[in-house]
């Protein structure tokens, strides 16, 4: 395979990528990584590396415009950030000791809990008033809605999010996919926020998240500009048409349904071959 071609399947998977992460809050990730190391047989350790930047970058290409429009929880993202960014860091250090295989099967077994954990909710369920430290916090807020009314939401169970947003850091720094599939589960399911509000926040978020752990894969010498640059501006790409595209959507029940398929397909390829030892 020529160069060029290399490039241009890199490129074109990664708007992809950017353009679910942005749709879904899951950083792209879920998509570089499976793209580099099945189909064009990226080491694993590269694939996280690239994959880690594509997180920082579709955090970037997306964040701001969701924060413009007033999606964003942008305080309660700061106060979890602290959970993500520990946990990143840890994830990250151990992530080089653990065997490639390992790391493919881990990555496939988190992806099709998440897809689960993201239909098992039927409808929109928004708590009125936020718990006790959930309103000392003022972790609470408001979003606009389809018909342009403000549409006000409380937060709950602040302990159990802030939790899972430490083990969604260390899947972040282990598995190079900014965690965003864990941190939309925790704020969606056990915080009881609205579906919008968390993929948003969760594309805020993940860029710092990213960027923890991405300074250890670089001393580690795992970040290939050659493999990042084409990831990057793919990424950028996708992740801003996902975000004028999640800013004019009345119903998040389809990206439910896009979420879990995706997850599910890529996760099965990769824990079949991480047992098979394909990669």
């Amino acid at each position: 395979m020529s160069v060029i071609v290399f490039t241009v399947i890199i490129l074109i998977g990664a708007y992809f990528a950017g353009l679910l992460g942005s749709l879904t809050g899951l950083g792209g990730g879920v998509v570089i990584i499976p793209l580099l190391t099945l189909l064009l047989g990226v080491d694993i350790h590269y694939a996280i590396g690239a994959s880690l930047v594509s997180v920082i970058a579709t955090s970037s290409g997306s964040a701001a415009a969701y924060v413009k429009e007033g999606i964003t929880n942008i305080r309660l993202g700061m106060f979890l950030e602290i959970a993500t960014t520990i946990g990143a860091l840890v994830g990250a250090l151990i992530a080089v000791y653990i065997p490639v295989q390992y790391i493919a099967v881990l990555f496939g077994v988190i992806l099709i809990f998440s897809a689960v954990m993201s239909l098992r909710k039927k409808a929109e369920s928004i708590i009125a008033k936020p718990t006790y430290l959930a309103a000392k916090l003022k972790l609470y807020g408001s979003y606009p809605g389809g018909n342009g009314e403000q549409i006000e939401y409380g937060v709950t169970h602040v302990g159990g999010g802030f939790f899972m947003m430490l083990f969604a850091g260390v899947i972040s720094g282990l598995l190079g996919i900014g965690s965003g599939a864990l941190k939309v589960i925790a704020m969606d399911t056990i915080m009881k926020i609205p579906f919008k509000v968390s993929t948003t926040t969760s594309n805020f978020m993940i860029g710092v998240t990213a960027a923890a752990s991405a300074v250890v894969y670089l001393q580690r010498g795992y970040i290939d500009p050659a493999i990042s640059m084409p990831v990057v501006i793919g990424v950028v790409l996708g992740a801003l048409t996902g975000s004028k595209i999640l800013v004019h959507t009345k119903s998040s029940r389809w990206l439910r349904w896009v979420f879990a398929i995706v997850v599910t397909f890529l996760a099965s390829q990769m824990i079949y071959n991480g047992l098979n030892g394909k990669i």
